[in-house]
């Protein structure tokens, strides 16, 4: 028997490591602008071709590189930024793992030229598939530039799983955004096919905010600053007027890292309760300095996620910072006892608060609780307490704790015929001309049929009326656009922009008419039917948020995701009050749909409820 086990050749482990590190080309964007963050570079130009298909290059003028050390930056593991075990746990820098260069030189053909302020020439060096082609010293300025061609020329199969130049160019610009905003004191610029997309002079946080998000944001921002033992947090957030119905413009930095934090992000939704919708989401860029110690970056290829050893007080110390920072200008709800004057005649407020009630409440062991260190324990019940008898709400005397079984029997029993009852088949629904329609809570339709009655989802049921109608104009039906008077002008973000310009051929078909007009800006000329007069520029920033962070289990085509985006829009959402026809319409609507008794995604549209299944609820 031989033996089978061996070593990988250097470009084959490369091209492996490359599969975790380099993704797409907006992965070496994000390698390549923290290699120049870190050369400490006080300006970086990224240039991009082909949305970085055909040419990706940064060029900074930060330290540069020796000859030896340009040679050794391709080295994989080769690192300036780690020296012993100790370095690993007190990394400050962004890049330390020394994969970047190495991963890009084994899936594209990289040419690189640096130069010190202490040396009279640079260094040259081109790479291909890991092997060196040429090494010589040239003339060059000081700092790096380091251009990267062709990628996955030597891995088809990875380059033909990159998606369109649209997509891949939103991806690279949210990669820059993401370095940029961390780093407002360096200059940053970015051009795509020869036209500059970002102009970023150095500054503060905030004018960097507004840079990159539009000056719409000017007046709309908070600032949020806490400074604690432990860490320091800063950065701003939007006024709640500027929260959107998706995941919009949210920016969280460790260490000026870009992370990843469900965690996190659920502290900031915790401080903003109340005073936006449950469905919509905060803008915030907020950076959190803390000891190195207290983070491991290491978990992850990308290092957008990160553990804390105490995630707990950082949820704290976050929703905290926010919630004073929205306190100091005006804007969490407070009391005003000068608004209502009833409340001036309460007892707790007119009548002075003697010495005597001071003393009964200052004995009292609740008051003990608060004041007292390690008292939480010592709590006595109260004779009142509704939880005294806890217990006995459980268990009960002899046989309560039978019927409780009997009660939860009976109940399973009735979800189970309730899910029999609901099951996905099509009823043959036969609007009754006497019948009478009624409307629940403004969010559900009663519609009677011979042998019981259907309840019926108003929302769920107009997103698969509006998702087959906006099919039907895919394939071919073209949905009539409604022409406005006075069209619409749009400024959106870059990122924004070049989704609009990948989605504008199918939004025609869908009855949009929406014109370039300069830079990041279009025109609004004309919107389907079903769009109300005035809501033109809201409909088409709504659409593009939905479809950026639109949300399922299933992979699907770009064109699919925005028709079921723009039906979840358009849609009747609950709370709206319908007239007798409007909910009869919508009825007789769904039930022509060729899949009436399911929206798009998957979920009931109605549930039906026949005469025979009402009875045995009650026990007939």
């Amino acid at each position: 028997m031989t033996d089978i086990i061996q070593l990988l050749p250097d470009n084959l482990a490369n091209q492996i490591a490359a599969g975790e590190v380099i993704q797409r080309p907006a992965s070496a964007v994000k390698e390549l602008l923290e290699n120049a963050v870190d050369a400490e570079a006080t300006e970086i130009k990224l240039i991009v071709s082909d949305s970085g298909k055909s040419l990706l290059q940064v060029i900074d003028n930060g330290r540069g590189m020796s000859e030896t050390d340009a040679r050794m930056c391709f080295e994989r593991h080769a690192t300036s930024k780690i020296k012993n075990i100790e370095d690993l746990f007190h990394v400050r820098t962004m890049g330390f793992r020394g994969e970047a260069l190495a991963s890009i030189a084994a899936v594209a053909q990289v040419e690189i030229k640096t130069r010190r302020a202490e040396d009279e020439l640079g260094t040259c060096i081109e790479i291909e598939n890991s092997v060196v082609l040429k090494q010589e010293v040239c003339a060059c300025n000081v700092g790096t530039n380091i251009s990267m061609k062709n990628l996955f020329f030597s891995v088809p199969a990875r380059r033909n799983f990159l998606k369109s130049n649209a997509a891949e160019l939103r991806h690279i610009v949210e990669e820059f955004i993401r370095v940029s905003l961390a780093f407002p004191q360096i200059f940053f610029s970015f051009s795509s096919n020869g036209q500059e997309v970002f102009h970023l002079e150095a500054g503060n946080v905030k004018h960097r905010i507004i840079q990159i998000l539009g000056n719409q944001y000017t007046a709309k921002l908070v600032s949020v600053k806490e400074e604690t033992d432990y860490l320091n947090i800063y950065g701003f957030v939007g006024k709640p007027d500027t929260a959107r119905k998706t995941r919009g413009e949210q920016y969280l930095f460790v260490n000026n890292r870009f992370i990843k934090s469900a965690y996190l992000n659920h502290a900031v939704m915790a401080a903003f309760e109340s005073l936006i919708a449950k469905d919509s989401f905060p803008l915030y860029v907020l950076f959190i300095d803390l000891d190195p110690s207290q983070v491991d970056i290491n978990v992850h290829p990308t290092k957008q996620e990160i553990k804390f050893e105490d995630e707990k007080i950082v949820y704290a110390f976050v929703q905290a910072a926010i919630k004073h920072a929205l306190a100091q200008f005006s804007i969490s709800p407070s009391l005003d006892f000068t608004l209502n004057p009833e409340i001036q005649q309460l007892e707790a407020v007119n009548k002075p608060f003697t010495g005597e009630k001071k003393e009964a409440a200052t004995g009292s062991n609740l008051y003990k609780t608060f004041t007292q260190k390690h008292q939480a324990h010592f709590i006595e019940p109260d004779e009142k307490s509704e939880l005294k008898h806890w217990k006995e709400f459980f268990t009960g005397s002899s046989g309560q704790a039978e019927t409780g079984a009997e009660q939860l029997s009976v109940t399973s029993k009735q979800e189970e015929n309730t899910k029999g009852s609901t099951q996905l088949q099509t009823t043959n629904y036969k609007p009754q001309t006497d019948s009478t329609f009624f409307q629940l809570r403004n969010t559900y339709i009663v519609a009677t049929i011979e042998d019981g009655f259907l309840l019926i989802h108003q929302q769920l049921a107009h997103e698969r009326i509006l998702y087959e109608r906006y099919t039907a104009a895919a394939n071919g039906k073209q949905i009539p656009a409604q022409q406005s008077l006075f069209p619409v002008t749009l400024e959106l973000a870059v990122a924004d922009a070049a989704l609009l310009e990948d989605l504008l051929p199918d939004l025609q078909v869908l009855g949009y008419t929406i014109g370039h007009f300069g830079k990041d800006t279009y025109v609004i000329q004309g919107t389907p039917a079903d769009v109300l007069h005035g809501n033109e520029k809201h409909s088409v920033e709504l659409l593009l948020e939905q479809f950026k962070h639109f949300s399922s289990d299933m992979k699907f085509s770009k064109r699919e995701r925005l028709l079921r985006c723009m039906a979840r829009q358009q849609a009747i959402k609950p709370g709206q009050a319908l007239t007798q026809k409007e909910m009869q319409t919508l009825a007789e609507e769904l039930f022509q749909c060729n899949t009436p008794n399911a929206a798009p995604n998957g979920n009931p549209a109605y549930l039906e409820f026949k005469e025979d299944y009402l009875e045995r609820m009650f026990g007939k």
